[in-house]
């Protein structure tokens, strides 16, 4: 697979959750900011309520360009079947004959995405999975205890 354009992608995706998190931050401040936001009585608490929202929508924006700046940055480089899982590869797992493909970003875990006709989804080296991944090579297998599942996994390639 094309990591150069699985990233641009995830880039993409992001930009896109970047532009609601901004138009949505935008509608709670100027919510927020109306008159018919101003307490009538010491329970009213909508225009507090809408602060706190374009507060946290605003906040989520930020972490989005982080991450969009590191994915910017991020030097993709092939590995080879003996070189470590690391930060960077698109790892292919197998558990019970299916196959899954997982990249390893540095941050934006749990985005999915389409890429090659096959499901991506980014996960980051201090996850739970990316710990267990991330120093093994093609070929090793895995166990994890994921939401009280135990699955064995086997790591079919990295790239």
């Amino acid at each position: 697979m094309n990591k150069k354009t699985l990233v641009k992608k995830i880039i993409a995706r992001l930009t896109a959750e970047l532009a609601l998190y901004g138009k949505a931050a935008r509608a709670a401040h100027a919510e927020a900011t109306h008159e018919q936001s101003k307490a009538e009585n010491k329970y009213d608490t909508r225009g507090l309520e809408a602060s706190y929202l374009a507060r946290g929508q605003s906040r989520q924006a930020g972490e989005v360009e982080q991450a969009i700046e590191q994915f910017q940055a991020l030097v993709v480089r092939p590995f080879g079947p003996a070189d470590p899982i690391d930060l960077g590869a698109l790892v292919e797992l197998e558990i019970r004959g299916e196959r899954i493909f997982y990249f390893i970003g540095p941050r934006a875990g749990g985005t999915e995405l389409e890429h090659e006709k096959h499901e991506v989804t980014v996960i980051t080296p201090p996850s739970p999975l990316g710990k267990q991944l991330v120093g093994r090579r093609q070929g090793d297998k895995l166990k994890l205890n994921i939401g009280g599942n135990h699955s064995e996994y086997r790591v079919i390639a990295v790239s």
